[in-house]
């Protein structure tokens, strides 16, 4: 175990170094980046966790000897580097939504281009392989991979509304994809490294984020774990499937807020406070207890991935998203009629 825990230190503890460093020097020049409408937190928080992730995160993987860097590793690297200039630009000044879509599509493009491909998908009731190797097949293996990575990096980004909340989703993904790599089925060892080392960049990233945070991920921190949780899922033998499961919460909530956005004829990339956590606070509850309650379900959501087979990981996916749903629905019926109990001053 060794080989793994040597990973998960060394990126730990990089990661660790650089935000105390990045911490103290933007703090000098007392920098923290453009507010957001939708991240709920202190004033004078900066906004360089993403930079000190990306860069512990790529030197640990360069560090690394039991590493061979193929090609799909260095366009996942290479990834993670255009990703950090974009978003570094947007917490400097928001850019046009427009912009950061056609950014995040050609980092899909290129680890694409680059060898991470779908090659097969499996059919979750019947549990039978559908091959995207050849052909025509390839297309759909292209298309689905750019919305995968699409989706995972939105939906991550928009989740981290609440101190600790990304951070905590993320580590707890890159342990499932852990565990998986080990099982014998897949058996990839070098999968596990790299997810070992995300999740010790993710872990030193909560050390300074969660509640009350010293450290906000900002666009460039949020886009990296989206997008290194989307492709590792796709390195780990395509556990698309097991992946969505864990992140059931943000993937819903992306989904859940797009369809309010296109009900009231709004810009699905128009920042609000429509986000789940944005309810729950309208209710009362406190980051901390948000932050925790996520950080449960998704544990739990994490366990019933490691342990169901593909047939019932279909089925335990569509039980899991029904019930979300329901919730979902509960939660915005109960704060818009709070909202209208209110008496109004004349």
């Amino acid at each position: 175990m060794l080989q793994y825990l040597y990973p998960f230190l060394t990126s730990f503890l990089l990661a660790i170094f650089l935000l105390f460093l990045f911490i103290f020097l933007f703090g000098k020049v007392r920098w923290q980046g453009r507010d957001s409408e939708r991240h709920i937190h202190r004033s004078g928080v900066s906004r360089v966790g993403g930079l000190a992730m990306v860069l512990a995160f790529n030197a640990a993987i360069l560090l690394d000897k039991e590493l061979v860097i193929s090609p799909e590793l260095w366009g996942f690297m290479f990834g993670t580097i255009a990703l950090l200039v974009v978003g570094i630009w947007d917490d400097l000044k928001e850019l046009y939504w427009k912009i950061q879509l056609f950014c995040q599509i050609a980092a899909a493009v290129f680890v694409f281009i680059a060898g991470v491909r779908i090659f097969y998908i499996t059919n979750p009731l019947t549990g039978g392989i559908i091959n995207l190797d050849s052909g025509f097949r390839v297309v759909v293996s292209a298309m689905l991979v750019i919305l995968w990575i699409l989706v995972v990096i939105n939906a991550l980004n928009w989740s981290d509304g609440i101190d600790g909340m990304a951070g905590s989703v993320t580590l707890i993904t890159a342990a499932t994809i852990f565990f998986l790599s080990l099982a014998p089925e897949v058996n990839q060892p070098p999968v596990a490294i790299i997810s070992a080392i995300l999740g010790g960049v993710a872990l030193a990233f909560l050390v300074f984020n969660f509640y009350p945070s010293k450290v906000l991920a900002g666009t460039s921190g949020s886009m990296f774990m989206g997008f290194s949780l989307a492709v590792l899922a796709i390195f780990a033998g395509t556990k698309i499937a097991t992946a969505i499961l864990v992140l059931i919460i943000p993937i819903i909530d992306f989904l859940w807020v797009i369809a309010q956005r296109l009900r009231h004829g709004q810009s699905i990339f128009r920042p609000d406070k429509n986000h789940l956590h944005h309810k729950l606070m309208q209710l009362g509850w406190s980051q901390r207890k948000i932050t925790l309650v996520y950080t449960a379900i998704t544990a739990l959501m994490a366990a019933l991935a490691l342990n169901t087979r593909a047939v019932g990981k279909g089925v335990t996916l569509l039980l899991v998203a029904i019930a979300s749903v329901a919730v979902f629905v509960f939660i915005n019926k109960k704060t818009t009629l709070e909202k209208s109990e209110k008496p109004t001053n004349l």
